[in-house]
């Protein structure tokens, strides 16, 4: 295969909950005090471009196979606060140079929370793309949008995206089970709708839905025939999940993909490069190196590790 055929045919898909990706900037309309200078993690300009640069790392970190190097086609992240933090991010951090756009929603999550797509704009073209708000159901906050992107890639194929973080468990898992229903729900309803309006879709679904692949909470994307890949992801230096929690190991991030595209699948890992590990204390092991522990700044990465995804598209 030439190396031409080979860049046109081989695509590299990345999921990641960057942890608070907020600017130093008060939005009247967000409870984003707790990342402010004056706030209690004392957040500021110096702490925001460490951050900015530690995602850089951790993306171009995600490029590597074997021996090779590619930077990654597209990247999922969750936790971003608003279109400041991703216009630092594509064109003035460590990743200017990879020449990255994006596409962000803004969502009437109380913290000012939003999901984003960067992409590679020579290996993709989007076509449209638009926010899926989100009903509240009984006692639940406004949450994050999801975001839809649709686009072609240099094989003229359409690619259909979602990125997705469903709200937490915090107030107890089997209370807010049904806020992280409503988000998939929602999802299920415009897959169902793109796979009415064409013919065997290639469609991802990419994100934090804050529940583990055999949960209630995803059972309706089950239901529209996608298909889990990263469900038994594991890392390339051992780490079997992407996400810790009290010592134990289990995946709340996931990709999906519909059954049309399963087929050009050519693998799924966790990215556990050793820089985005440090060691576990309490419980053992190793753990995710997160920015901060407590209230303690660390100048560190992120409580999630990436998920990459490689797949081919036919040729024409």
């Amino acid at each position: 295969m030439s190396l031409s055929l080979l860049l046109v045919s081989f695509l590299t898909f990345v999921e990641f909950n960057c942890e608070n990706l907020f600017d130093c900037h008060h939005d009247s309309l967000k409870q984003d005090y707790e990342f402010l200078p004056e706030g209690p993690r004392k957040w500021n300009q110096r702490k925001f471009w460490n951050k900015l640069n530690n995602i850089s790392k951790t993306i171009i970190s995600c490029g590597m196979k074997g021996n090779d190097w590619f930077m990654p086609d597209f990247i999922a992240l969750c936790e971003v606060e608003n279109d400041s933090c991703m216009q630092y991010l594509c064109k003035r951090s460590a990743l200017r140079k990879a020449q990255y756009e994006y596409i962000i929603t803004q969502s009437p999550d109380v913290r000012g929370i939003d999901v984003a797509l960067m992409y590679a704009p020579g290996r993709f073209l989007p076509i449209s793309h638009y926010s899926l708000n989100i009903q509240p159901v009984k006692d639940m906050r406004p949450t994050r949008d999801i975001l839809y992107v649709s686009g072609r890639i240099m094989t003229d194929d359409t690619l259909h995206i979602f990125v997705v973080h469903a709200p937490s468990k915090y107030g107890g898992s089997k209370q807010t089970l049904p806020y992280r229903k409503a988000v998939t729900h929602r999802l299920a309803m415009a897959i169902d709708s793109i796979k009415g309006k064409h013919k065997e879709p290639n469609i991802i679904v990419a994100g934090d839905f804050n529940d583990y692949a055999n949960s209630p909470a995803l059972r309706p994307l089950y239901d529209t025939g996608m298909v889990n890949v990263s469900e038994k992801a594991t890392g390339t230096h051992g780490t079997p999940a992407s996400y810790k929690y009290k010592g134990e190991w289990k995946s709340i991030d996931h990709i999906f993909f519909s059954s049309w595209l399963l087929p050009e699948l050519l693998s799924c890992h966790i990215n556990d490069a050793p820089f985005l590990l440090e060691k576990d204390e309490k419980y053992g092991g190793v753990q995710p190196f997160r920015t901060y522990r407590a209230y303690h700044y660390r100048n560190a990465y992120s409580d999630h590790l990436p998920i990459v995804v490689r797949f081919t598209m036919p040729q024409p």
